[in-house]
């Protein structure tokens, strides 16, 4: 056990995020997600949803405030300006943590495996909710 560190965050998700540099991305993926055939580096928290583990990694990780977009969700196939109510869950975690300067940005469904695949890691969840998809671009850790 660990201080002020989210019980949810495993030592392994830990080293991950500690092994990141400033502009590398993390994906976060639900169930349905082909996580194993995608990652470079696979994090298994099956049990948790991935608004829980989104906001847990948002506990120690910043999203990087050099670029325009730092977190992205996967476009509704068919419908790319459909809402689905994960998508309103990541934004308001996104705001809670990083404040309301960053959006969630849209990609369509094959951009979004292209990213994600590009990614340090992926996080694959146990989230039965479609859609609940999201890569996080880190920022940097400045000193306090």
């Amino acid at each position: 056990m660990l201080k002020n560190i989210d019980p949810l965050l495993s030592p392994e998700l830990l080293m991950v995020l500690r092994s990141m540099g400033h502009g590398d991305d993390i994906a976060v993926v639900d169930a349905n997600f082909p996580a194993a055939s995608m990652a470079r580096r696979l994090v298994r928290l099956d049990g948790l949803t991935a608004t829980a583990v989104t906001d847990a990694i948002l506990s120690v990780m910043p999203l990087d405030d050099f670029v325009p977009e730092a977190a992205w969700r996967m476009e509704v196939v068919g419908d790319p300006h459909d809402e689905q109510p994960i998508f309103e869950e990541l934004r308001a975690i996104i705001a809670r943590r990083e404040g309301t300067g960053f959006r969630l940005a849209a990609l369509e469904r094959f951009a979004f495996y292209e990213r994600a695949r590009s990614a340090f890691a992926i996080v694959a969840t146990g989230e039965a909710r479609l859609y609940g998809n999201i890569i996080l671009k880190k920022g940097v850790v400045r000193s306090v």
